[in-house]
């Protein structure tokens, strides 16, 4: 019989196969890797890749910035150079320059110019809250009722500055309209490029915006609008809010973003009566988002506290306005808020599972009800005739007041026309903003059934996964659009609310690598890489958009019609056309690189496999043929100044025939 070894003379003897085996094991693959990553540490890993990567993020940053700054001067520059054309602004008398304040809007200025004369601003202030001028027979207090704390914060802005040894009054008040429009052009461009992740979106927004101008501001209309000071301030809020909703956001940007939000949404509940209207439908957007746990809960709710926060304030400081404690934002945020508290004290259990299922139900019944109790016991007399217009909109009622039918009767008030949808479509805008809004829907509508099946989301989602809906800021913007975009259907007024932001979801969208790569995994793009496609089309569908809407304007040096001219021009809005006369004579030694040789090729007036053939075409080159003033070209423009290099034409906005 073999004696048993003992325990620590086994120990020393395996030891050295234990050696062995830790030698031989570096042949097997895993180890042949381990090795690997030993070589790959030992070697020097140069210092400047780190620095690289963080230059590169600053050069984003800094280039995003200074285009998004860039844009909005530039657009507050040309609506000034474009109100000083138009009116011949500073060629006209003071009272002229008040008239070309159009509409009811002239009386704005009218109070802005009372507190510039006042001895005092508490003088001013009084004879404003105290005015017996505006209502015949009836002392009112303006500021309330008329809402101007705008005219109020610019007098005390002209004489706190000094602006009254430089500038006239007139100037600074418009400046600073134009300026907060800049602003506005800014905010959508970050909102835009947020969502995105590139600069490329925010420029495609302010080109979109620019160029449908007639639907997105009224500020060519009339600068003193209430609109025109309020808007800016809830672009910037709702930039602050897409930032803010973003789940892989530091601490320091989510404090920077809640600060944002919280000024803006006070100034924006100062310059504008009907504001809590408009944050009650994106209190409804956050609700729906926190329903269906597509984002914290926490990061929801305290939004909402900055909207009771800003109605408290605004309540105050707008002498007591009744109309914010009535107002159906503050009867539906308090009570999300019990909600919430309901929900706290049940976190687990069957109980929790039906108060979710319930809470649609809680929220509608708990809103109407706190309504209609502070409607009880709160005095109030505004925005009733807001009801009974929609009563009567809506078919629901008739009425035989004079004001309620001159209402309903007003183009404003109307649905949108056919030309809207049409504007919208010409400049691609409309087609391009249908379709990101399908698949963001969709992709939204695929997290929920996840969520109702018990699927819990991605901590972070990557560009492969090719799940956009499950992006919170997206979700949020989706609902929100199609919120506002149903009002804009029914009153065409609104639309300029809506379709600012048309342009910035348009954009963010064909610009968005995320979203196509969400429409590659549905159709299971296999022959090339989906990433690599998405990256492409995420920069060449802009660009090449981009560029359609620029060559679209030269199509006055192409073989066009007169009226395929007329109807590009008009649907600009442009009231006079200018031919350049060496762009249409151009003899460059580059042909085929002359802008009219290129007009020709894109429009299939050129056979380039023959040379410089032309096609046939039934018309001539429009920049010459428009030069012999004879019909068709005469009954759409008519000639009022020409010299050697140009030759200006006024687009005729009625058409006369002639033979």
């Amino acid at each position: 019989m073999v004696p048993p070894v003992p325990a620590e003379t086994m120990a020393e003897e395996e030891g050295p196969a234990i050696e062995l085996r830790q030698r031989k094991k570096p042949k097997s693959s895993e180890n042949k890797e381990s090795v690997k990553e030993e070589k790959i540490d030992d070697t020097p890993v140069p210092e400047r890749a780190p620095k690289h990567v963080l230059f590169q993020r600053f050069a984003k940053i800094f280039i995003g910035c200074l285009a998004a700054v860039t844009s909005g001067m530039m657009y507050a520059l040309y609506l000034s150079a474009y109100h000083e054309r138009k009116f011949w602004f500073s060629n006209r008398q003071e009272l002229e320059r008040e008239i070309t304040f159009q509409g009811d809007s002239a009386i704005y200025y009218s109070y802005y110019k009372d507190m510039l004369k006042a001895p005092s601003f508490e003088r001013g202030v009084y004879e404003l809250t105290h005015n017996n001028k505006t209502v015949s027979l009836k002392t009112i207090n303006a500021m309330q009722q008329m809402s101007l704390y705008p005219e109020l914060i610019a007098s005390v802005l002209y004489q706190a500055t000094g602006s009254n040894e430089i500038i006239e009054p007139v100037y600074f008040y418009i400046g600073i309209v134009f300026g907060l429009q800049g602003i506005y052009v800014t905010a959508l461009f970050v909102t835009s490029w947020l969502m995105s992740g590139t600069w490329l979106a925010g420029m495609l927004t302010v080109a979109w915006f620019i160029i449908n101008r007639v639907d997105t501001t009224r500020i060519e209309y009339s600068i003193p609008l209430r609109e025109n000071w309020a808007l800016p301030y809830f672009a910037c809020q709702v930039a602050a809010l897409t930032g803010y909703l973003k789940s892989n956001l530091n601490t320091y940007g989510e404090r920077f973003c809640y600060l944002l939000m919280s000024a803006s949404t006070y100034m924006f509940m100062m310059m504008w009566e009907y504001s809590h209207y408009l944050l009650f439908l994106q209190a409804i957007s956050l609700f729906l988002l926190d329903s269906f746990s597509l984002e914290q809960s926490d990061k929801v709710h305290e939004v909402y506290k900055i909207y009771i926060f800003s109605l408290f304030l605004g309540y105050l400081l707008q002498f007591e306005n009744s109309a914010l404690l009535v107002s159906p934002l503050l009867s539906l945020v308090v009570a999300l808020m019990l909600i919430k508290c309901l929900q706290l004290n049940v976190k687990k259990g069957i109980v929790a599972k039906i108060m979710k299922a319930i809470n649609f139900y809680l929220a509608c019944t708990l809103t109407v009800t706190l309504n209609i109790i502070m409607k009880t016991f709160v005095p109030h007399k505004e925005n009733g005739h807001m009801l009974k217009f929609l009563e009567v909109k809506f078919g629901l009622n008739i009425t035989k007041n004079f004001t309620m039918n001159w209402l309903l009767c007003q183009e404003s008030l109307q649905a949108p026309s056919q030309e809207f949808f049409l504007r919208l479509t010409q400049s691609s805008l409309l087609p391009f903003y249908i379709l990101v809004l399908i698949i963001c829907f969709l992709s939204m509508m695929q997290v929920i059934f996840r969520r109702i099946n018990r699927e819990s989301l991605k901590e972070t989602v990557t560009l492969e996964d090719g799940r956009i809906g499950e992006r919170p800021e997206i979700t949020y913007h989706v609902i929100h659009t199609i919120l506002l975009g149903s009002l804009a259907m029914i009153i065409e007024g609104l639309k300029y609310l809506w379709t600012p932001y048309v342009c910035m979801l348009a954009a963010f969208g064909v610009c968005s690598p995320e979203l196509w790569m969400t429409l590659f995994k549905w159709l299971r793009l296999r022959t090339v890489h989906p990433i690599l496609l998405a990256l492409i089309l995420s920069m060449a569908v802009p660009t090449i958009i981009g560029l359609s809407l620029w060559k679209e304007i030269y199509q006055i040096y192409s073989k066009r019609s007169a009226e395929d001219i007329y109807k590009i021009l008009t649907s600009y809005k442009a009231n006079y056309l200018i031919i350049e006369d060496a762009i249409c004579n151009e003899v460059g030694t580059m042909r085929g690189c002359r802008v009219k040789d290129l007009l020709d090729i894109a429009n299939g007036h050129v056979v380039c496999e023959e040379g410089d053939k032309l096609t046939y075409s039934k018309y001539g080159r429009f920049c010459h043929e428009v030069k012999i003033n004879y019909s068709p070209y005469v009954n759409y423009f008519t000639r009022v100044y020409w010299n050697r290099s140009y030759f200006v034409y006024k687009i005729n906005t009625v058409i006369s025939f002639q033979s």
